[in-house]
């Protein structure tokens, strides 16, 4: 069986989030957004663990879904859907800051558990740490390393994985408090480390240039703060729907097919640059301005691009030996934002979207696998054609960079002008 799965998400208990990260409405955009499996996210706030246990019952091995009758209308996948809507894995993210090597460390790191008795010896051991109670994402003064040694102590089949490896502030390899190798992180116990998330700003072609990261299995999740978000990136698994037989896939590669990926440039920390004064550098334009932002001096934040750059031993197209199936899109909101001439939060794009998903079926599925044609006999002309030039890989890109998310566009300015509002996007300047 094929299927999608998101692994990390969070719930409305994690700061910054909308307060529809609940069960309910998360197991209705895994039906909108076609994905199986769903990470709970935030297992170790007590709140949200219990809120759990009590709306989720056990499916098949290590996996949950909702109760029957807690199930909201329009949940399961598809009228004929027998198999009782989208399955849950337990997961959490934990955000660890401490000293090591004379630097301050910022490492995000995703955990997953197969049941609750193993997600309740993880929080007794951490409870002590600093408190599980004020965020969905604690943060907590602990070495990565010994976060991993209480993980794996925890019962058969928890596992760590580092969480978007390169984000510059909050990553193994992040710019401003990581590291330079997954094993300077995690010291003795690296080898238990198999999978690392890739994050938005980056994608598995980036990663493959580095050698050291071949031992790897490149997972993509949405790290979603809204339902909406879901899925925006996520794995393709070829296994039973089976918490044990995910993570062979992911420690063996057999049955993992790869990944969908955001366009890496849309994600906000791709490019260097300082939001303040709207300056977006690329690695060599950063070199040359001397790391400072040309407009007020102040040191730029190196961004994921970069920091590859820095790392690399491969040139650009190198191709691990590891490498997994990669597709990279645009969510489906953005698109119709492009073509209808607003904003992706409007509710005229959420009405279409609703339109569509009812008359074609879930957005992963749209985007990757319904024929255009289908979808031009539908009514939606211009969508197909922006369709077309997804899956062809004709996209524009205006690459993120210090916080400020990019954007990919598949028309050119003015191209839709005749058929819809148009309207001005920022761009911010480059370093001259």
């Amino acid at each position: 069986m094929e299927f999608y799965a998101d692994l990390h998400i969070h719930s409305r208990y994690s700061r910054a989030t909308s307060a529809q990260c609940d069960l309910e409405h998360l197991s209705l955009w895994a039906n909108k957004k076609g994905i199986r499996v769903i990470g709970t996210g935030d297992f170790t706030h007590p709140v949200w663990r219990q809120e759990l246990e009590e709306k989720l019952t056990p499916a098949e091995l290590g996996l949950y879904r909702m109760r029957t009758e807690m199930m909201p209308d329009g949940a399961f996948r598809r009228p004929d859907d027998e198999i009782g809507g989208p399955r849950f894995l337990l997961s959490a993210e934990i955000s660890t800051i401490y000293k090591k090597g004379g630097a301050t460390r910022k490492v995000h790191h995703c955990l997953f558990a197969p049941d609750f008795a193993s997600v309740d010896r993880i929080s007794g051991r951490l409870e002590p740490i600093g408190s599980l109670h004020s965020d969905g994402r604690p943060i907590l003064r602990l070495d990565s390393r010994d976060l991993l040694e209480i993980v794996l102590e925890a019962g058969p089949g928890c596992f760590l994985v580092p969480a978007h490896i390169w984000t510059p502030w909050y990553s193994v390899l992040g710019s401003r408090s990581g590291f330079d190798s997954v094993q300077e992180c995690y010291g003795d116990l690296s080898g238990e480390v198999f999978a690392l998330e890739t994050g938005l700003s980056s994608d598995p072609p980036m990663n493959w240039r580095i050698s050291a990261l071949d031992r790897f299995r490149l997972i993509s999740c949405s790290d979603a703060h809204s339902p909406r978000n879901l899925g925006r990136e996520a794995c393709v698994f070829s296994t039973d729907l089976d918490y044990f037989a995910m993570l062979r896939a992911l420690e063996e590669g057999i049955g993992y097919g790869g990944t969908v990926e955001f366009y890496p440039e849309e994600g906000k920390y791709h490019l260097d640059g300082h939001r303040r004064c709207g300056i977006r550098l690329t690695p060599k334009e950063t070199q040359r301005c001397g790391g400072r932002c040309p407009v007020c001096g102040k040191a730029v934040t190196v961004g994921v691009m970069h920091r590859v750059e820095e790392l690399a031993d491969r040139p650009v197209g190198a191709v691990a030996p590891t490498a997994g199936t990669v597709v990279s899109l645009i969510p489906l909101a953005e698109i119709l934002a492009e073509i209808l001439g607003v904003s992706s939060k409007s509710g005229r794009v959420w009405r279409e979207y609703d339109k569509l998903v009812e008359a074609v079926g879930p957005e992963l599925d749209l985007l990757t696998r319904v024929p255009v044609e289908e979808i031009e006999r539908k009514g939606w002309p211009h969508l197909a054609e922006a369709l077309l030039r997804l899956r062809r890989g004709e996209v524009i890109r205006e690459a993120g960079y210090d916080g400020e998310y990019g954007t990919i566009r598949l028309f050119e300015p003015g191209e839709l002008a005749d058929r819809v509002p148009g309207g001005v996007r920022k761009r911010a300047a480059p370093c001259v």
